[in-house]
């Protein structure tokens, strides 16, 4: 059986256990500047998982809003944040029970579109993902929530 061998990172960020086929999602809603050095692994076997991908970034701490997308997306995912080669902590991503600012609501008519205030969401299910609009009530489940994050 052959081994995979991926180079450790001095200090950065290993986002971890992301259910098979989203880690280019994940790396897409983190906006990252074109010249991070990035690592993606993708459909490697995993004990938990089956299969998960993985993503390294060289040189980049995630704030708790990016935390907070990678959750919407990957609820199963861990951050390991990593410092002169050693995990200096480790999270499990939890959906929070209040989203604000991350994510648009999908209703066009919504007062979020028009006026200066961000959007915010009650999260009604973990287990299958649905939200609520503060403000027009809206319900939005995964599919939706993903297409939607800002």
């Amino acid at each position: 059986m052959k081994e995979l061998k991926v180079s450790a990172i001095h200090k950065g960020t290993v986002i971890d256990h992301i259910p098979s086929g989203k880690g280019l999602k994940v790396l897409e809603i983190l906006n990252l500047p074109e010249d991070s050095t990035i690592l993606i692994a993708v459909n490697v076997r995993s004990e938990k998982l089956g299969k998960k991908d993985i993503i390294k970034v060289e040189g980049k701490i995630l704030s708790k809003d990016e935390v907070n997308k990678i959750a919407l997306i990957a609820p199963t995912a861990t951050v390991n944040i990593i410092d002169k080669w050693e995990v200096v902590e480790k999270k499990n991503v939890e959906v929070p029970d209040e989203i604000i600012g991350i994510i648009k609501c999908a209703n066009p008519n919504c007062i979020t579109h028009y006026e200066k205030v961000k959007p915010k969401f009650k999260v009604i299910s973990k287990k299958p993902l649905k939200l609520k609009c503060h403000y027009c009530e809206r319900t939005m489940e995964e599919e939706i929530i993903a297409k939607n994050l800002l």
